[in-house]
Order: C-alpha cells, then structure tokens, then sequence
C-alpha cells in the first residue's frame, strides 16, 4: 500500500509528474521527428540529385551525425546554442546569460540525429519506386510536379514507413539523453523521484516500464500504418491524371 501510495496520485505521490513527463518524452519525440524529417528529406535530395557537391554535402551530414554520440550532440546544441544566444545578447545591449530553452535544445538536438536517419530511409525509399511507374507517368503526359505529388511522394511514404517507425523508437530513446539539460522527461523525473524518495529501484523500473509501454505503442501504431499504405498502394493515381 505504501509503495502504491508513493507512485500514485495523492498528495505524496509521483503519478501525475510521471504523467506529464511522459508526455513531454512524446512531445520532444515527436517534434524532434518533424525537424528530422525536413532535414533528412533536404539531405536525401541532395545525395540523389547527381550533383558532386551536393552528394558530398549529404554524405558528410549523415555520416557526421550517425557516428558522433548523441549525447556530445546534445551538449553541442545546448551549450554552444546557450553561448551563441549570449554572445547575440551581449550585441544588442543586454548583460548576462541567456540559456537555450532545454525543449528546443533538445528537440533540435535529437531531431539532427534523426535527420541523418531519415534522409538514408528517404533515399532508400526513393530508389526502390519502380521506374516503370515513372516512366508510364510521363508517356501519358504527367508533368514533373504532378508526378512528384501522384507517384513519388505516395510511393516514398509507403516504403518510408519501416524505416520511420525504427528512427522514432530509436529518437524516443534518444530523448532519455535530454535529461542532462534539465528538461523534466520522462528519465530526468524518474532520477528526482529516486533521489527524493530513496526507491531508486523503484522508480527506474517505472521509468523503463513506462519507456517499455510507449515503445511498443510505437510499434502498433507504425505496423497498423504499414498494412493500410500496402492495401492502398497508389497505383490508381495514374488514372486520377
């Protein structure tokens, strides 16, 4: 009774802060995911568009930011943004220190780890489209913007979303990391409550169980999506021209 007390909703308890970072962990997830997936979408395009520069731009991008430790990049961003936002202060008048909001630090910090990711699913997801489908799209007239929002765009998605589901378990992971700003996630109020309380082994087992839940969520929610984009595949949309 006392252990359920203690991690419950009374006024002792650890429940709703639980709660609530849990949701914070979705939300960083989540944001950090949207900002993964404009980056890795502007690096793919630059690794298939042919053009040296650009190809090499990409690959030094996704080679830099797959093989750093996330934790380094999330010093990086916070830090170093922290200073930079200082540094532009101090310019416009303003004495002391402007610290990087630990969300954004975070959200942007996780969410150029997963661009590097994404951009290889993209890519991949690009290469496997049938060139057949293009090239009947263009004989019946198909002009490159419409077969880019027909084809490519369906098509991409459809054989994105294995590799999506992986980088979004691999960024909600990831997103444990952020704790060392001070953001109140999920693993960073699991560390307060076990410290506060003394139940380390409690709490921690909590934490990952909670982890645990929304990992596999994740999974049903990526699976369910998976199965509706390959019983819809786009190859009506030809005929919708």
């Amino acid at each position: 009774m006392a252990t359920l007390e203690l991690i419950g909703f009374g006024s002792t308890g650890w429940g709703a802060l639980l709660l609530l970072a849990t949701l914070m962990t979705l939300a960083v997830t989540a944001s950090a995911l949207a900002i993964g997936a404009v980056l890795g979408a502007i690096i793919s395009a630059a690794k298939l568009s042919g053009r040296t520069s650009l190809v090499a731009l990409g690959n030094v991008y996704t080679t830099v930011f797959r093989g750093v430790p996330e934790l380094l990049i999330i010093y990086l961003i916070y830090f170093g943004g922290s200073s930079a936002v200082t540094s532009i202060g101090k310019a416009m008048g303003y004495e002391g220190f402007l610290g990087l909001p630990s969300f954004l630090a975070g959200a942007l910090a996780v969410g150029i780890i997963s661009g590097a990711y994404q951009a290889e699913v993209f890519r991949g997801a690009y290469l496997a489209i049938s060139k057949g489908e293009l090239e009947a799209a263009s004989a019946i007239g198909m002009h490159r913007g419409l077969r880019f929002r027909r084809i490519v765009i369906p098509q991409v998605l459809r054989f994105a979303i294995p590799g999506l589901g992986n980088v979004w378990q691999l960024s909600l992971k990831d997103s444990a990391l952020i704790s060392v700003t001070g953001l109140a996630e999920l693993m960073r109020t699991s560390q307060v409550a076990a410290g506060s309380t003394r139940q380390y082994f409690l709490f921690f087992i909590v934490g990952g169980a909670l982890y645990l839940i929304l990992t596999s969520l994740s999974d049903r929610v990526f699976n369910g999506a998976e199965r509706r984009a390959n019983r819809s595949m786009p190859t009506a949309a030809m005929g919708k021209a």
